[in-house]
């Protein structure tokens, strides 16, 4: 099927690696554009650098979703580097650890910053500058439907960016702009690495983990950037104001 991809352009944040790379990746192998955010120089560098190149992808580094100025920034160089933009995929690194009621004040304002203003900021202004309609993907977490243990920020901030997603999908429909709240689960990526290490025993938890999801395995990165390259494409253009689970079956609810 053609995803009518070809020669289009997306802004994609932490996108150096992870599930914002795998989006990238798959974004590009269909004919697409990116402009590929993250903090690291060399990471960026060395992830445009995979896509392609120039022609393919660009970087945009130290950027950070708390800075008020990046959203700007990265529709600028999507525009200077491609002519056009016609999405973004909005990706944040995990919050710290730690229960709701045990994490400190500092720990939730600044994930607050980054987490939950820096995506509502970034996704306004990519909507903002997309008058003859697009696609923005948030990206967030099973934790918007079900509670996850020992991750409380999250579990209190992507609910509510669940509802952001919503309520701009409505905001931004008239003028064609399409919003979807996209939820992984368990993907094999650094941070589901780190969570496993902090159980003690990586192996067990990752056992564990495996036997509550259907497939009974965990995804792979490329997994769940075929979807979200999917969302993002013309293929999906009736498909606006929901939340995608991308969790191999994990979650209960219909």
């Amino acid at each position: 099927m053609d995803l009518g991809l070809t020669d289009r352009v997306y802004v994609l944040t932490g996108a150096s690696r992870g599930l914002g790379y795998a989006t990238a990746e798959a974004l590009v192998a269909d004919g697409a554009r990116v402009v590929l955010a993250a903090r690291d120089a060399a990471a960026v560098t060395a992830a445009t650098h995979r896509l392609g190149g120039p022609a393919h992808a660009v970087g945009v580094a130290a950027a950070d979703l708390a800075d008020p100025e990046l959203p700007e920034r990265l529709t600028a160089t999507a525009r200077e580097a491609f002519g056009r933009l016609d999405g973004a995929l909005v990706s944040v690194g995990g919050p710290p650890p730690g229960s709701a009621a045990t994490v400190t004040d500092e720990q939730w304002r600044n994930s607050f910053e980054t987490v939950f203003l820096g995506t509502v900021r970034m996704a306004r202004t990519v909507a903002a500058a997309l008058p003859d309609g697009g696609a923005i993907g948030l990206v967030l977490s099973t934790s918007a439907r079900a509670p996850l243990a020992g991750l409380g920020i999250s579990n209190g901030l992507r609910p509510g960016l669940a509802g952001v997603a919503k309520d701009m999908a409505d905001e931004y429909g008239r003028q064609g702009v399409r919003v979807v709240g996209l939820l992984p689960g368990r993907i094999l990526t650094d941070r589901n690495a780190q969570l496993f290490a902090a159980a003690g025993d990586p192996e067990q938890a990752r056992a564990t983990a495996e036997a509550e999801i259907p497939l009974r395995r965990l995804g792979e990165p490329a997994e769940f950037g075929r979807v979200a390259a999917f969302v993002l494409s013309p293929a999906a253009s009736y498909l606006t104001g929901i939340t995608l689970p991308v969790d191999g079956g994990a979650l209960r609810g219909l």
